[in-house]
């Protein structure tokens, strides 16, 4: 049987001991009427750090942006009820002996004007581009960007006032900030455009006023992909040297830890190496790193969307020899976690047999 202890050692992230290396990676539920999660969305955390995970980190959370939001009933941090229903959400989970991050997410482009809660209010982002040569919304204007930097900051204030142990930027999968990073979709010609490198100023920025708003120990993760619903092949780093050059600056303004989204963990990020996207971060940062994608899954996510069917249960033995020799620091479990809220429980105890493979129709619910 597989020796799996590696994955119930803590860590600590920024002083926040964690109690295993299992992450519960932030999944839309679109689950909190008014804006405000509900006992029923405490429940679901809960169940989940009752289960074996370590690190929740929640679904992804609107800014005070009205931009920000694309899905009806996706819970945001603004406003007296909303962070009373988090303050429940965290004192579920803690009781549980979890942690919790907050997930900030402002969406851009991606954003359907038609389709979210605020019609009349246009999307926006770098440059008014969902992708590359398709217009959706309005380039954002230097004013807009500050506005919106400070409604991160608004976000990040009450998370610390909910009472959550740090919080993660979505930063990830061609939405706002990954807009910015993007030059398929950020065309400026203004300081937050140009260059790989000058493209993450926006992002800087946000962790920068996030880390004065928090102060020097509450513990920031940036989450980014190469790859964006937008483009499954695109890359934002085709080299080590260019993925270095990417992550120095953000590391600099304040990140501790990159949550590097890849949509099959085990897949190496660049030829001449086995190390996948969080294996190289680590290495090239000597910041902390989450993995995620398709963990104890046979399917990814994409492709078990468009045929829309199930993902049976795969072997974990690969990821516990990454994380045994340290290639990166904890693991994100997304779909598996919905179908198993025990996935944790029942790894470590080895009933791997009891797995429940993946089914779309678990979103329907909150359980």
């Amino acid at each position: 049987m597989t020796d799996t202890s590696i994955l119930f050692t803590p860590f600590t992230l920024k002083g926040v001991e964690i109690p295993n290396r299992i992450v519960m990676a932030p999944m839309t539920r679109m689950k909190s009427p008014g804006l405000v999660p509900g006992e029923d969305v405490a429940a679901y955390y809960r169940r989940r750090a009752e289960g074996g995970t370590g690190l929740i980190i929640t679904e992804g959370v609107n800014l005070a942006d009205v931009s920000s939001a694309f899905y009806p009933d996706v819970p945001t941090l603004e406003g007296e009820a909303p962070v009373e229903g988090w303050k429940r959400v965290v004192k579920e989970v803690h009781s549980a002996g979890g942690k919790i991050f907050p997930q900030l997410w402002h969406v851009g482009a991606v954003r359907r004007q038609d389709r979210s809660p605020n019609p009349d209010v246009p999307s926006r982002s770098p440059s008014g581009l969902f992708k590359p040569g398709k217009l959706q919304g309005e380039p954002m204007t230097e004013a807009e960007i500050a506005d919106t930097i400070a409604a991160y900051v608004s976000a990040a204030r009450n998370t610390v006032d909910a009472g959550f142990d740090g919080l993660e930027v979505h930063g990830a999968h061609g939405y706002l900030i990954d807009q910015f990073f993007w030059k398929g979709t950020n065309e400026r010609e203004d300081p937050y455009g140009g260059s790989m490198v000058d493209r993450t100023r926006f992002a800087e920025e946000v962790v920068k006023a996030i880390r004065t708003e928090v102060g020097p120990d509450f513990p920031i993760v940036l989450r980014y992909s190469q790859w964006k619903q937008q483009d499954y092949e695109a890359q934002l780093a085709t080299n080590p040297l260019e993925l270095e050059a990417f992550l120095s600056p953000l590391a600099d303004a304040g990140v501790d830890c990159f949550h590097c989204s890849t949509r099959r963990y085990w897949e190496p990020e660049f030829e001449g190496s086995d190390l996948n996207l969080a294996g190289w971060s680590k290495k090239l940062t000597g910041l902390p790193s989450i993995s995620v994608g398709s963990v104890s899954l046979t399917t990814d996510y994409i492709t078990t969307v468009v045929e829309g069917s199930g993902s049976g249960t795969g072997s974990i033995d690969d990821l516990i020899e990454r994380l045994t020799r340290g290639e990166f620091d904890l693991i994100a479990i997304g779909r598996a976690l919905l179908s198993n809220p025990d996935w944790g429980n029942i790894v470590r105890e080895g009933r791997f047999d009891d797995l429940v493979p993946y089914d779309p129709k678990v979103q329907e619910t909150l359980y």
